[in-house]
């Protein structure tokens, strides 16, 4: 193939050094990509891809069970990363086909979402057609998930909603807004970490498993107000 006067910038991250290492080779072959930059966890990953400005970063869903880290962390640094950046396309790869982390990545405005046993062609096809502006993702998982929205579960207000703090009504209403956990932790001058904390008793209060089911209750909350 061509290749366009400027390559498509791809930022990597993964945990695992090999498995940095292969993509990077594999897409380097590549005369229409370049690969700008990698990290191996989220905090470096928050930290060098802004400023490198990719045009894609494939992402690692799972960064590794950590103290610090949790199972999807990779899809919270798509989240993070498309609010500092909304040009920037995100490319998810897991080792595991998860319907869960699917809903959760394209909520997270992630364009595609791949296995790490795809064939290396087809992972640079992909790359191409999400740095086209198009997505990868299958329309029937991206209508599983709509469905899943629209069948989450109404609070029983006042009943759940009273179970949580001002504080976690605080942070519901910021989830509602679409704000990260970065974002929110800066708006109540907050750890980011307590922010986390706080999101997980928000969602075991109202008896959901996903962080846009929270927003969509938020939402829900808003117009019962207004009303």
């Amino acid at each position: 193939m061509t290749a366009p006067a400027t390559p498509i910038g791809v930022f990597l991250l993964d945990d695992h050094e090999v498995v940095r290492r292969g993509l990077r080779d594999l897409l380097e072959a590549e005369a229409d990509l370049t690969v700008v930059g990698e990290a191996a966890d989220a905090r470096e990953a928050l930290a060098r891809a802004p400023a490198l400005r990719p045009d894609v970063a494939v992402l690692d869903v799972r960064l590794g069970d950590t103290a610090e880290g949790s199972d999807e962390e990779g899809i919270e640094v798509c989240r993070e990363l498309r609010a500092r950046m909304p040009e920037l396309a995100c490319l998810m790869l897991t080792s595991f086909d998860d319907d869960e982390a699917l809903f959760d990545a394209i909520m997270a405005g992630a364009s595609g979402y791949v296995l790490k046993q795809i064939k290396g062609s087809d992972l640079v096809s992909a790359i191409r057609t999400v740095a086209s502006g198009q997505s990868t993702l299958d329309p029937g998982a991206t209508s599983r998930v709509m469905a899943r929205l629209r069948s989450t579960p109404e609070p029983d207000t006042p009943a759940e909603l009273a179970r949580l703090s001002p504080r976690e009504r605080e942070i519901l209403e910021l989830i509602g807004d679409g704000l990260t956990n970065r974002q929110i932790a800066e708006r109540l001058y907050l750890a980011e970490k307590t922010v986390k904390n706080r999101i997980s008793s928000i969602l075991a209060k109202l008896g959901v498993g996903r962080r846009v089911q929270a927003a969509v209750i938020a939402e829900r909350i808003r117009e019962r107000e207004r009303d």
